[in-house]
């Protein structure tokens, strides 16, 4: 699967807040997964898309090394489908569509959050780990952005963001490849290489 990966830590780019509400919908708002398992309910995107559901669920495991804090999927527009389509060198007659998500993840580990340099470790094994998973029609991106925390008291650290693309002959083949890549990521992000970051 092709990955990549960048940092938005500048002056201008944007902090992820947790918890979080959006003032313009009191409706969405952060919704602890790790504590309230059983409020995947309660999230629009995770009902009206199965691989993000089950991708939820794993990466707020009590195992997992990690936990999430935002979500999204949309359909790609046809602007965006271009360059995907030559990023992953597919004809547009194989690719007419697409579909894209994002998962904003945190480390559990107190350290690891607050680390700059362990995030860019966790970001190149991440891209290392994946390039070799077989997804031809998807693409990760992974964006190291600053985040704070406060539940009990502020903390200041870091966040990754995975926005995962697929294109697909149809949307249901888009969705499919697009799923099967999310449910690799997860399990990957699970597994033993990342256990004691």
């Amino acid at each position: 699967m092709l990955s990549e990966w960048t940092v938005e830590c500048g002056p201008d780019d944007p902090v992820l807040v947790v918890p979080w509400s959006d003032p313009e919908n009191p409706a969405r708002h952060f919704i602890d997964l790790r504590e309230n398992p059983y409020d995947l309910d309660w999230i629009e995107e995770a009902a009206q898309h199965p691989p993000l559901l089950h991708a939820l669920r794993a990466l707020n495991a009590p195992r997992s090394p990690v936990f999430t804090a935002k979500c999204d999927v949309w359909p790609l527009a046809e602007d965006d489908l271009s360059p995907l389509r030559l990023e992953l060198d597919l004809i547009p007659e194989d690719s007419p569509f697409g579909i894209a998500s994002y998962i904003d993840l945190l480390w559990r580990d107190r350290s690891t959050f607050v680390s700059f340099h362990q995030h860019e470790q966790l970001l190149h094994r991440i891209t290392r780990l994946t390039a070799p998973v077989h997804h031809p029609y998807a693409l990760l991106e992974c964006t190291l952005r600053p985040a704070l925390i406060d539940f009990s008291g502020p903390q200041e650290g870091f966040a990754i963001t995975l926005y995962l693309k697929a294109l697909g002959h149809d949307p249901t083949a888009a969705e499919e490849h697009w799923g099967s890549a999310l449910a690799d990521i997860s399990t990957l992000l699970r597994s033993r290489a990342f256990a004691t970051s």
